[in-house]
C-alpha cells in the first residue's frame, strides 16, 4: 500500500501515544504540523492508549501541554472502552474496579461501583496498588466474579527499568486465584475497535492504527481489519520487526513520514 492510497482510504487515524507521537514530554519531530495537515484533510484524530492508570482529562492535559491536541480530537483509553463495554453488557451488576482513585472516579460517572460481593471485577493499571487491595481482589476472583482486564501489557515503558503493568498483575492473580481474565478489552483485542466504530460511526475498514508496537498496535489494527502503520520511532526496530508475524500496511521512520 502506498501513502497516497492509505490517505485516500482512511477517514480516521488512531494514534498510539508514547513512542508514536511523543517520547515522555517531547513531541516526535513536527508531529504538531503533521496532525494539523491531517485535520486540514478532514481526517479524524483519535489518541488510543492501553494505559488505564490515567483519566481522559489527565491525557488531555498532557497533550495540550506539549501542543499536540487539536480541536475535535478524541482521547480513548482502555479504561474508557471497558466502562462502555460493562455498561452495555453488565447493566445493574455489582462492579468492583481495581484502579487509581482518579480512574475510579471517571469510571463511576457511568458505571456505579460496589465494594461488596461484586459480580464483575475489573483489573486496571493501579499504580497505587497495595497488598490489601490485591488480597481483596483475589478473594473476589476466587468467589467467581466475572473477571475483566483493561489491557494485557506486561510492562509500562519508563526511563530506566520498565514498570510492571496489568499483564504482570494478570500473572500474579493467575497464580493466587487460579483465574485468568474472561475478557481483555485493550489492544490487541478487537473490543476497543468495536467500541470506536460505534462511537464514531465510521467502519473499521476506514480507520488506520498508527503505532510503534507490533504485538499491540499493529496486531490490534489487523484484528480489527484496519489499515496499519508501524513507526520506528519507539519500541520496534527494523531488526526486531523481523521476528513478528504481524505485517503492517506501511512501515515508516516516524509519524511525520505520513505526509
Amino acid at each position: 500500500m502506498t501513502k497516497q492510497t492509505l490517505l485516500a482510504d482512511t477517514d480516521v487515524f488512531l494514534f498510539d501515544l508514547d513512542g508514536t507521537v511523543y517520547l515522555d514530554e517531547t513531541p516526535i519531530g513536527d508531529v504538531k504540523g503533521t496532525l494539523a495537515r491531517l485535520r486540514a484533510m478532514q481526517k479524524g484524530i483519535v489518541f488510543v492508549t492501553n494505559n488505564s492508570s490515567k483519566t481522559e482529562e489527565e491525557y488531555r492535559g498532557k497533550l495540550s501541554r506539549i501542543g499536540i491536541l487539536g480541536e475535535g480530537d478524541i482521547i480513548y483509553t482502555s479504561a474508557m472502552a471497558t466502562a462502555e463495554y460493562v455498561l452495555e453488557h453488565f447493566l445493574n451488576k455489582r462492579v468492583y474496579l481495581l484502579a487509581t482513585d482518579a480512574v475510579r472516579a471517571e469510571f463511576a460517572r457511568t458505571v456505579p461501583l460496589s465494594e461488596e460481593a461484586p459480580e464483575v471485577c475489573i483489573l486496571a493499571y493501579d499504580t497505587t496498588l497495595t497488598f490489601e487491595k490485591m488480597k481483596r481482589f483475589n478473594e473476589f476472583l476466587a468467589g467467581g466474579a466475572v473477571y475483566i482486564a483493561t489491557h494485557p501489557d506486561a510492562v509500562c515503558p519508563t526511563r530506566g527499568v520498565p514498570m510492571p503493568d496489568v499483564g504482570s498483575f494478570i500473572e500474579l492473580f493467575a497464580r493466587s486465584s487460579g483465574r485468568r481474565p474472561d475478557l481483555i478489552v485493550g489492544k490487541p483485542a478487537a473490543v476497543m475497535g468495536e467500541r470506536l466504530e460505534r462511537r464514531l460511526g465510521v467502519p473499521r475498514t476506514r480507520m488506520c492504527m498508527v503505532g510503534d508496537r507490533l504485538h499491540t498496535d499493529i496486531r490490534f489494527g489487523n484484528n480489527c481489519l484496519m489499515h496499519t502503520v508501524l513507526v520506528l520511532s519507539g519500541e520496534t526496530t527494523e531488526e526486531t520487526m523481523k521476528n513478528f508475524p504481524d505485517v503492517p500496511s506501511l512501515v515508516l521512520p516516524d509519524v511525520n513520514a505520513l505526509i
